[in-house]
């Protein structure tokens, strides 16, 4: 047992005490006791590394204001003074346009005229100026008086209108007024003073047995027939010239041109009227008409004479299956149905008029609706009973702004009127040219004249010559001045408008485009406002030429 005990060696040590014996004897490395950092740096970066550095910082700075210019907010220069003083000088001193009027006296005596009374006569008319209405769009009247005897002729020293003396005499105004309205025409030589627009009255002293009446012309003049005086004849001229001349024949407070109404023309100055044929209920009866031919023979001299004012389209259609929307009672005295005043509102049945299929009207222009309504059988004859209780003489009303509607009952119509089921009939020529007739009367109150005048305010019995245009001359002078005032009016507040809202938002952009549009209107309008275009107001500065929108 001592001998195996002997023989025994002692156990080696293991690998692990023998790695911790190794790592307690070697010294520590620099790279054990920081892990995996880089030692620090003992020196200063080279030339190399602080020019790339430099560049770097260069490009940044090269590259700045190209940043800045791709992110900024374009915003061209607007005039917004210009357009701030223009808008308060229209408030103060609202746009007018200047006219002449010319007074002519006709005498029959064979003496020659003293010259110095033509200049009596014209101070005392010019003294009658400021019975013009505050909401005229006349002003700067030129006023010139010439006299013509069978001595011969005197004018004052501001003739503003050349007159043919011993053209036409005292004796002619005896004749037919259609005839002696062309040969004052004529006469006058249709011209206008340095682009103004010169109005003539006629005094012919001529005593014809028929009293004194006055006759206004479908051009622009009127004269007044017999033997007045002195006073009288200024009276007349002062109430021809500026109660229909200047005004259109508008009473106070009738509403009107010039009275605050607008005119139906769209924004882009196009404007269509749209005629329609409603058969109520097509089982009673179905009419048609030849509006191609007829109608639109009868209008073209209308759409001419507003060409200035709008470009007017027309077109035509009929419908079926129409019923209105409002209710009328039967009346027994009468003799059929009433639609009173108070259902006109409800009439036009939108649900059922499929009137809109316009395809000449382009998104900013103006649809006038114009309605011919066939009732149907259970409702033949429908009147239309005004205020008073009165029957309408036409049987028809108008819708400002939108247009107007005829009650058209067929021939033969009466209560228990048997039906003709479905029977296609054809409205005379006689009974489509009498409905158009109506249309342009209402056509004419749309645009804010009467559809037809009335010697209201004269003393004496006053005549109105009916042009074929359905408008005179001097009523076309007036929608020209009240729609160059309402485009200019109008090209203001869109400038004001588009100024103040460009300042209220800083960060709004502003094309180069929109600013060149801005600047050219303001200038034009200025120019029109201080005179400078003010006697060519024929409106070809219209909505489309201001339009900054």
């Amino acid at each position: 047992m001592a001998e195996i005990a002997g023989d025994e060696t002692p156990p080696l040590p293991s690998s692990s005490g023998a790695e911790e014996s190794s790592l307690l004897s070697s010294p520590p490395s620099p790279t054990a006791i920081s892990g995996d950092e880089p030692p620090p740096r003992t020196r200063k970066p080279g030339t190399k590394r602080l020019v790339l550095t430099a560049s770097v910082l260069l490009s940044f700075l090269v590259g700045l204001p190209l940043l800045l210019k791709s992110t900024e907010i374009h915003r061209s220069p607007l005039p917004s003074d210009a357009i701030a003083d223009l808008s308060r000088r229209l408030q103060s001193h609202p746009p007018s346009f200047p006219c002449g009027l010319h007074a002519v006296f006709l005498r029959s005596g064979p003496g020659s005229p003293v010259a110095s009374l033509a200049d009596q006569l014209e101070r005392a008319i010019s003294t009658q100026h400021h019975l013009l209405p505050a909401s005229s769009t006349a002003g700067n009247i030129s006023v010139s008086v010439t006299i013509q005897s069978g001595g011969g002729c005197t004018s004052s020293t501001a003739a503003a209108s050349p007159w043919r003396c011993g053209l036409l005499t005292a004796a002619d105004s005896v004749r037919d007024d259609e005839v002696f309205d062309e040969l004052l025409h004529s006469a006058l030589g249709g011209r206008d003073g340095d682009g103004m627009k010169v109005y003539t009255i006629v005094i012919a002293e001529d005593d014809d047995g028929k009293g004194t009446r006055v006759v206004i012309g479908k051009h622009r003049h009127a004269w007044v027939v017999g033997k007045v005086d002195e006073a009288e004849a200024l009276s007349l001229i002062g109430n021809v010239f500026i109660k229909y001349f200047m005004n259109g024949g508008i009473e106070e407070g009738e509403t009107g041109i010039g009275k605050g109404e607008f005119m139906p023309v769209g924004s882009d100055g196009n404007v269509v009227l749209s005629f329609s044929l409603l058969n109520a209920d097509p089982n009673d009866w179905v009419y048609d008409w030849e509006f191609k031919n007829i109608g639109e023979r009868i209008l073209t001299p209308v759409v001419e004479a507003l060409r200035p004012v709008a470009d007017i389209n027309i077109e035509s259609q009929v419908l079926y299956h129409t019923p209105k929307s409002s209710y009328s009672y039967s009346d027994d005295k009468l003799g059929g149905n009433v639609l009173s005043m108070g259902d006109i509102p409800f009439f036009v049945n939108s649900n059922e008029w499929h009137l809109d299929t316009s395809i000449s009207a382009t998104g900013r222009s103006k649809v006038l609706q114009f309605v011919v309504y066939i009732p149907s059988a259970r409702e033949c004859p429908l009147y239309l009973q005004l205020p008073d209780g009165e029957l309408s003489k036409t049987n028809a009303f108008i819708s400002p702004m939108w247009g107007g509607v005829v009650i058209w009952n067929p021939p033969g119509c009466s209560v228990g009127s048997k039906k003709a089921h479905g029977t296609r009939r054809q409205m005379s020529s006689q009974e489509l040219m009498e409905t158009l007739e109506i249309f342009i009367g209402q056509l004419r109150q749309l645009f804010g004249l009467k559809p037809n005048y009335h010697a209201q305010g004269m003393d004496v019995a006053t005549k109105f010559l009916v042009s074929e245009k359905g408008f005179a001359q001097w009523e076309l002078d007036l929608l020209y001045r009240h729609h160059a005032c309402s485009n200019l009016l109008s090209c203001v507040a869109t400038l004001e408008s588009l100024s103040s809202l460009v300042q209220s938002l800083p960060r709004m952009i502003v094309m180069d485009e929109i600013g060149r549009q801005v600047c050219s209107s303001t200038t034009l309008a200025e120019w029109i406002v201080h005179g400078h275009l003010l006697q060519y107001f024929f409106i070809y500065f219209s909505a489309t030429v201001f339009d900054s929108e």
